[in-house]
Parts: structure tokens; C-alpha cells; sequence
């Protein structure tokens, strides 16, 4: 089963981003959030960050039965 983290429940101080990130297994997901944040939201990629995403992961699907493009948003 897939994993996710969605942007929009972090706001960010910096870049408001309406992406939601989704990966098949916790380990490519931490590393794509981690890049994502560590790039677009100047967050630094330390131990503490990589645990704080962990407790975040969620295993739903973002939308259920939806299709999601890259941006997130459902397509018609």
C-alpha cells in the first residue's frame, strides 16, 4: 500500500504549496519529502526532520479514487 504526506497540513512560512507526495514504500518517501523540503522550504535535512516526517506518513490515499497528476489536483 502506498504511503503520503500532503503538503497543505504543513504550512510553511516561506511557499504556500498545495502538493501532496506519495511514494510505495516509507523509505523513497522520506527521502522525496526530504528533498522537497529541504529545496523549497529551507528546511535542514537533520535526524530530527527525517523523524518529524516518519510520524507524519499517512497510508490513505490522499483523494480515495481519485487520480492525482503531479500538482495535485484531481483531474476530471
Amino acid at each position: 500500500m502506498s504511503r503520503f504526506i500532503d503538503c497543505r497540513n504543513y504550512p510553511s512560512r516561506n511557499v504556500h504549496f498545495t502538493v501532496a507526495i506519495s511514494a510505495d514504500t516509507k523509505d523513497e518517501l522520506i527521502e522525496a519529502v526530504v528533498q522537497h523540503g529541504t529545496k523549497v522550504h529551507d528546511y535542514e535535512d537533520t535526524l530530527e526532520f527525517r523523524e518529524n516526517i516518519k510520524t507524519e506518513l499517512k497510508r490513505d490515499p490522499p483523494l480515495p479514487n481519485t487520480f492525482m497528476c503531479f500538482l495535485c489536483q484531481p483531474c476530471d
